[in-house]
């Protein structure tokens, strides 16, 4: 059973293009738009992206396992709808050929800790899950 709601997966699934936040040793914070996609086999956000294993949000990632992501829009006429993941961060080298064809090898997957998401089921929805049992609290 997956940590995201069925219509959370829909939603993911339906987007190229989310934002991640990480912070460095020092407490700086970063924030870019990136490539994505949701991994059924291991209920985690995978980012990947040209060059993504030399950028400062793999650096930040490796250093401290901290991010933040978010997919959002709006559709017409005005009805927001995203989801925020929180989680757990590790760097892979390889794998990120998976989100995008062009991608190098290296990879961000994120492990949910916390999932907010609004407008996509009939009402917001905030859960928690323990990091090694998946659990909702």
């Amino acid at each position: 059973m997956s940590v995201f709601t069925e219509g959370e997966i829909a939603y993911l699934n339906s987007q190229k293009l989310g934002r991640v936040a990480t912070i460095d040793r020092k407490g700086e914070l970063h924030v870019v738009p990136v490539s994505f996609r949701y991994n059924a086999e291991t209920d985690t956000v995978d980012i990947g992206g040209y060059n993504i294993g030399r950028s400062k949000k793999f650096r930040d990632v490796a250093a401290t396992g901290r991010i933040a992501f978010v997919v959002d829009d709006i559709l017409p006429p005005s009805q927001p709808r995203g989801v925020e993941v929180r989680g757990r961060a590790e760097t892979l080298i390889s794998g990120s050929e998976t989100v995008d064809e062009n991608a190098h090898a290296a990879l961000i997957r994120i492990t949910p800790t916390r999932i907010i998401g609004w407008g996509i089921d009939t009402s917001g929805t905030a859960r928690n899950f323990q990091p090694n049992s998946r659990n909702v609290t």
